[in-house]
C-alpha cells in the first residue's frame, strides 16, 4: 500500500473514533448539571411553617408572697396556663406558574398557620393554601406578592425510564437549596402511603427537609415530587420515593382550579388475587382486582358487577394486580361510560360502566350493608376441614361481638394446622358464599364444599366477612 493511502486510512480511523466519543458523551452523562440548575434553580423554593401545639401546661402553683409567683404571671396566659408553644417545621417546593402557585407535599403544610416561602435568592413571601389532598400527600400554595415568578415546567412522567439520569434540589435538614444527583432506580412502588400509591424510586441523596421538592429530568423538567424516604436512621440510604409528574399534575390542576381533587368511583371493594384464589376462579393467572363486596346502588352496582368478579381490565388498560384499579379509576373521567373486562364463572366478559364522583370519607360510612341471610339454627362439623360452624343466635352474637341483626353462618371452631387454619379463618368469621354460591344454613355450606369436592375441585372459594369487612377465602378441600 502506498504511504498516501496510509495516511488517508488512519484518519478515517481517527474521525470515526472521534464519532464514536462524542455520540458516547452526548448519551451518557454530561460534564456538568450546572446548565440545568442554573436554570431551574431559581424557582425551588423553602417553605417554612408554625403552628401552635395543643398541649398547655399547668402553671405552677407557689405559696403567697413567693419571689416565682410576679415571676410566672407574667409568663403565662392570665387563664394560668402556659401559652401554647409554637413549633417551626421546613420543606421544599417548587413555583409551577410565573402566578406565583407552588406545588409541595401536605405534611409540610398541614396545620400550618403561618407559611413563608423562601425563593432562591433570599426574598421572602406569605403564603396561602389553595388546595390539598391528602390522599397523594400533595398541597398548592399561592405566593402573596406581585409576580411574575421564575417557574418550572412538568415533564412527561411516562417517558421516564428506569437508569435515566435526575437532579433533585430541595432545602434538606434547612441548609437552604442543595443539590443532588443520581439514577431513576425503580418505578410504580407502592410503600403503603395511601390507595394511589405509585411512587418513583430514586437513588440522588433525599433528606428530611427535601420533601416537597422536585426531581428533574436533564432537560429541566419536573418528573417527580420527592415524597418520602426508606431509611432505618432518617438520613439517605439512597432510597428515596418521587410522585410521578403525571399524576401530581392534575390533581395540581384541580386543586388550583376547584379547590378540590374530583376523582371517579365506581362503588366496589376489592381485595389481592392469590394463586390460591386464581386456582378456585379457574383463573389461568393471579391476576385482576377481585371484588369482595359491591356497593347497593353504585356505578358498579347498576353495571351489573357481582362480588366475586375479577376486573381484568378497566377501559383499555389491563389490571394486572389489585393496587392499581383504585389509582386507573380515579384517572378516569366522571360520568363517561368505560368497558371493564370480568372474569365471572370461569369467563370472560364485557360491561359497561359509568364512573360516579368518589363520595367524601362521611358519605361512605353512610352507605348500608348488603341485607344479611335469614337465620336457620343448627350446627356442623368437618373434621377434614378442622372447621366448625353454627348459625348464629343470640349467645353466639354475643360471644363473637357481632351485630344484634347479623345472621347467617359463622366460624365457630378452627382446628390447628388445618385446612381452615391455613386458609386464615379464625371464630367470629361469617360465611357468606361458597364458590359464589351464597349460603344461609350449615347444612348448605356442607352441600357447597361436598359439591365441590365431588368435582374433582382442589379449592372451595369462600367469602367471607370479618369485622364487618369482606374478603375471599380459599380452602383446600381433602382429597378421596
Amino acid at each position: 500500500m502506498r504511504p498516501g493511502a496510509w495516511a488517508r486510512q488512519w484518519i478515517v480511523v481517527g474521525l470515526a473514533v472521534l464519532l464514536l466519543a462524542v455520540g458516547a458523551r452526548a448519551q451518557g452523562l454530561p460534564p456538568s448539571f450546572a446548565d440545568v440548575v442554573e436554570r431551574v434553580a431559581p424557582a425551588v423554593v423553602n417553605i417554612s411553617t408554625t403552628r401552635r401545639v395543643q398541649e398547655r401546661l399547668p402553671r405552677p402553683q407557689f405559696p403567697p408572697g413567693s419571689p416565682f409567683e410576679e415571676f410566672f404571671r407574667d409568663f403565662f396566659d392570665g387563664d394560668g396556663a402556659e401559652p401554647a408553644p409554637r413549633v417551626f417545621s421546613l420543606g421544599s417546593g417548587f413555583i409551577i406558574d410565573p402566578r406565583g402557585y407552588v406545588v409541595t407535599n401536605n405534611h409540610v403544610i398541614e396545620g400550618a398557620e403561618e407559611i413563608t416561602v423562601i425563593l432562591h435568592d433570599e426574598s421572602r413571601y406569605r403564603a396561602t393554601v389553595v388546595g390539598r389532598d391528602p390522599k397523594t400527600d400533595l398541597a398548592v400554595l399561592k405566593l402573596e406578592g406581585e409576580g411574575p415568578f421564575p417557574y418550572v415546567e412538568w415533564a412527561d412522567s411516562d417517558r421516564v425510564r428506569i437508569g435515566d439520569w435526575m437532579i433533585a434540589i430541595g432545602n434538606p435538614f434547612g441548609l437552604g437549596t442543595s443539590v443532588t444527583a443520581g439514577i431513576v432506580s425503580a418505578r410504580g412502588r407502592d410503600i403503603r402511603a395511601g390507595p394511589y400509591d405509585d411512587f418513583f424510586q430514586v437513588d440522588a441523596a433525599i433528606n428530611r427537609g427535601n420533601s416537597g421538592g422536585p426531581s428533574f429530568t436533564l432537560e429541566g423538567r419536573v418528573f417527580g415530587v420527592n415524597t418520602a424516604i426508606f431509611s432505618p436512621s432518617g438520613t439517605n440510604i439512597g432510597i428515596g420515593f418521587a410522585i410521578p409528574s403525571n399524576l401530581a399534575r392534575r390533581v395540581v390542576e384541580s386543586l388550583i382550579e376547584k379547590g378540590r381533587v374530583i376523582r371517579a368511583w365506581i362503588g366496589v371493594r376489592i381485595q389481592r388475587v392469590t394463586p390460591e384464589i386464581a386456582e378456585s376462579l379457574g383463573l389461568d393467572a393471579a391476576r385482576g382486582a377481585l371484588v369482595a363486596a359491591v356497593v347497593p346502588e353504585g356505578p358498579a352496582a347498576r353495571a351489573g358487577i357481582r362480588q366475586g368478579d375479577v376486573i381484568l381490565a378497566f377501559g383499555d388498560r389491563p389490571i394486572r394486580q389489585m393496587r392499581e384499579l383504585p389509582r386507573v379509576v380515579a384517572e378516569s373521567a366522571v360520568g363517561v361510560p368505560v368497558t371493564v373486562t370480568l372474569w365471572r364463572r370461569g369467563e370472560t366478559l364485557k360491561l359497561e360502566i359509568t364512573p360516579a364522583e368518589l363520595p367524601s370519607d362521611e358519605e361512605l360510612a353512610r352507605l348500608s350493608a348488603p341485607t344479611p341471610a335469614p337465620r336457620t339454627d343448627a350446627r356442623a362439623r368437618l373434621p377434614g376441614l378442622g372447621l366448625e360452624v353454627a348459625s348464629l343466635d343470640a349467645a353466639l352474637r354475643q360471644r363473637f361481638e357481632l351485630p344484634d341483626d347479623a345472621e347467617g353462618v359463622v366460624v365457630v371452631a378452627v382446628a390447628a394446622d388445618s385446612p381452615a387454619a391455613h386458609a386464615g379463618l379464625a371464630p367470629g368469621d361469617r360465611v357468606l358464599e361458597v364458590d359464589s354460591e351464597e349460603v344461609r344454613t350449615p347444612p348448605e355450606l356442607v352441600a357447597r364444599l361436598e359439591a365441590a369436592r365431588e368435582a374433582g375441585r382442589r379449592n372451595a372459594l369462600l367469602l367471607v366477612e370479618r369485622r364487618g369487612e369482606p374478603r375471599y377465602v380459599s380452602l383446600r378441600l381433602p382429597a378421596d
